[in-house]
């Protein structure tokens, strides 16, 4: 099943006369448009309803990382919120104050404080993603936003973009150029867990064959297995994920692969019982964490962790995987190593692109 199509637009004044509101005007010829002057939290959620804001924070941010564990650096440009695939392990259902779908339309700041901000230093890399808050790609055939941001990248010497996506909506990256500048990376899930827990999200295969398309035209790509959730027969089922991805695409083209066991804040449990009553995976063995978020115990952690290492080094002994939130520890069960030995994880990961995408910033 794919994601419902918005059939009401709500956009503010501020905003109404943009060209993300035009986009959206061509893309949906037979959705409602209503111009108001400030939009306020919805109290309940509509995934028919797509709202267009002004937004008037940060709009790119530090990941929000948590000092007991490590972190990647990675910033997040903050283009929209929320996301109508469904998944029901989904952080934002607890996360986010309001529920439905939200873009930014202002653009020109949105690309302005990005200029800035690759500006002010341009002597480090800057590793950038949208799919924080949203996924990166889940509207892009109605914004088209990636036709704006791939090119923009492909000029930044010293900045990568990163689109993560659960969908197959690869369209508009198709013929752009690109630079050489953007990965393109999914989510990927055992089988199993895909047809439980993800109902709107493409299927293993679509997400694959999309990944196929964007490295035949030259992208770079990243796969994200998080999270990593435990049931009976997880190891085959992970396994045949893999199996599948490394068949699909040649392991050159990857940039690197994370890892990440489910994870949640104590308010989301009763938030899946109620919205997703058929699923069950709120009820393993979970632990408070350093971060206040519930987690497996730690030896379900690290088999998880070392099973998937294994898996990957068996394919290809230099590829680049890293645990999303962990601590040295977990990452010395896993990897044999902590980040601090290798310069830290941001560092790893700058050293991915480095070597795998040949950029480094201007010295």
């Amino acid at each position: 099943m794919k994601p419902p199509v918005p059939e009401r637009v709500i956009v503010e004044s501020a905003v109404a006369e943009g060209a993300l509101a035009a986009t959206l005007r061509k893309n949906l010829p037979s959705a409602s448009f209503e111009i108001v002057d400030r939009i306020s939290d919805a109290k309940t959620r509509d995934p028919k309803i797509l709202e267009v804001v002004r937004f008037r924070g940060k709009l790119l941010k530090s990941c929000p990382g948590t000092r007991n564990y490590h972190c990647c650096g990675y910033r997040i440009l903050h283009f929209g919120v929320q996301c109508t695939l469904g998944c029901s392990y989904c952080i934002l259902q607890a996360y986010l104050n309001q529920p439905n779908l939200r873009v930014f339309g202002n653009l020109d700041e949105i690309f302005g404080e990005l200029s800035e901000n690759l500006a002010r230093d341009r002597h480090s890399l800057y590793r950038i993603g949208t799919g924080e808050f949203s996924d990166s790609l889940l509207l892009d055939p109605l914004t088209e936003l990636s036709r704006l941001l791939v090119p923009y990248f492909s000029k930044a010497p010293n900045a990568v973009l990163e689109l993560k996506t659960k969908t197959d909506f690869v369209e508009n990256l198709m013929g752009l150029d690109h630079g050489g500048h953007t990965i393109v990376a999914w989510s990927l899930n055992s089988e199993e867990v895909r047809k439980k827990e993800e109902p709107f999200a493409a299927t293993i295969s679509e997400r694959l064959e999309a990944a196929r398309l964007c490295s035949d035209q030259g992208y770079f790509l990243a796969f994200h297995f998080d999270p990593i959730i435990d049931y009976p027969g997880w190891k085959s089922g992970y396994g045949r994920t893999l199996e599948r991805l490394f068949a699909a695409v040649d392991p050159a083209r990857i940039v690197w692969i994370s890892l990440g066991a489910f994870r949640f804040m104590p308010e989301l449990k009763e938030i899946v019982r109620s919205a997703h009553p058929s699923s069950r995976i709120v009820y393993g063995e979970f632990v408070p964490g350093l971060d206040g978020k519930m987690r497996y115990f730690r030896d379900i952690r690290a088999e998880f962790y070392s099973f998937m290492v294994d898996e990957i080094r068996r394919v290809d002994p230099d590829l680049c995987a890293y645990l999303c939130m962990e601590d040295d520890r977990i990452w010395k069960e896993s990897f044999g190593f902590s980040p601090q030995e290798r310069g830290g994880l941001s560092r790893m990961l700058d050293r991915a692109v480095e070597k795998k995408m040949n950029i480094r910033p201007p010295s």
